[in-house]
């Protein structure tokens, strides 16, 4: 598909910013975090005007949130700083290293840009489950999704989250109003019990309306779905030695978000409707990119929001990609 141009109006990313508090053998270690934040710094690093919609205090751990913003060339929305105290999220992580998460958080959301301002809106995990902030996040989305094109990522807590049967009316109602949906094996093995096949959940997902679904599965191929298209296409992962996996999903998002609004097919209502008749073969360079910025997040210790240069290197070095 031709590449076409992309508008300067800004994504808004609207969810989740943290501070992840590591304890493990006996240290601690703070770093800046969040799926919703992640993926803000990814989309801004290939390339985009990005914005941030969250919600943390005027502190220390405010303050580090919003340098790695500016860092990664990301504006914040007004407000954003309201929070009593910034939310973070203590993670205990064992001899094994599985990590068990407990949270410290309000979410609420400040008050948002006119949709006509946007070129985009990205949402997810707790932000459009979790009282009082998830109703205004649904309100946006309905705004977005009759003007513009949403993404969506489930990205399940279940320490906020309650049961599955509780959350997945609302998870499913997000579903049907995004046009790109990207979940991990995890979250739809949570959602609809492990023994539900993936391709079964896709298929009842792609039901629901949206013109792209797409799943990753750790370190195997993700599934891919599009609305006009019977088949499904599995994408291989990078060959890589694997350093760390935190962020590897949100970098994944944010790739497939950048391929995406490159390709015309995020960003407007036209391009909504482009979106809804493209086949899989016209969104093979999207997923590439995602499979990218993912396989280089997890070649590096962290949530690394890779640059455009990173991935037109791995590119260049490999131009079946």
């Amino acid at each position: 598909m031709t590449e076409m141009k992309t508008t300067n109006r800004p994504v808004l990313c609207l969810g989740e910013a943290l501070i992840d508090v590591i304890q493990r053998a006996g240290t601690v270690e703070e770093k800046v975090g969040g799926s919703v934040f992640n993926v803000a710094c990814g989309v801004a690093s290939l390339g985009h005007p990005t914005s941030l919609a969250s919600w943390w205090g005027e502190d220390a751990r405010g303050q580090s949130l919003e340098e790695k913003l500016a860092s990664a060339g990301v504006s914040i929305v007004p407000g954003s700083a309201n929070a009593d105290k910034t939310p973070i999220a203590n993670a205990h992580v064992d001899e094994a290293g599985q990590a068990t998460y407990e949270f410290e958080l309000e979410w609420q959301v400040p008050p948002l840009p006119e949709v006509s301002a946007l070129s985009h809106l990205h949402t997810g995990s707790f932000a459009a489950t979790l009282a009082p902030g998830a109703s205004a996040v649904v309100a946006a989305v309905k705004a977005m999704a009759a003007q513009g094109t949403v993404s969506y990522d489930p990205n399940v807590r279940p320490a906020l989250m309650g049961t599955p049967e509780e959350v997945r009316p609302r998870i499913e109602e997000l579903i049907s109003l995004a046009d790109v949906v990207k979940a991990s094996d995890e979250d739809i093995a949570w959602l609809y019990g492990k023994d539900t096949p993936i391709e079964t959940v896709l298929q009842k997902w792609k039901t629901m309306g949206p013109g792209l679904i797409v799943a990753t599965r750790g370190p195997w191929a993700s599934y891919a779905l599009c609305a006009n298209d019977r088949d499904m296409l599995a994408v291989d992962p990078l060959n890589i030695k694997v350093k760390d996996t935190v962020g590897a999903g949100d970098s994944f998002m944010a790739g497939l978000i950048s391929g995406l609004l490159d390709a015309g097919l995020l960003g407007s209502a036209e391009a909504k409707q482009r979106l809804r008749q493209v086949r899989l073969s016209d969104i093979q360079d999207a997923l590439h990119r995602a499979t990218i910025t993912s396989g280089i997040t997890v070649s590096k210790v962290g949530a690394y929001g890779p640059t455009q240069a990173e991935v037109a290197e791995v590119l260049a070095a490999d131009p079946t990609l």
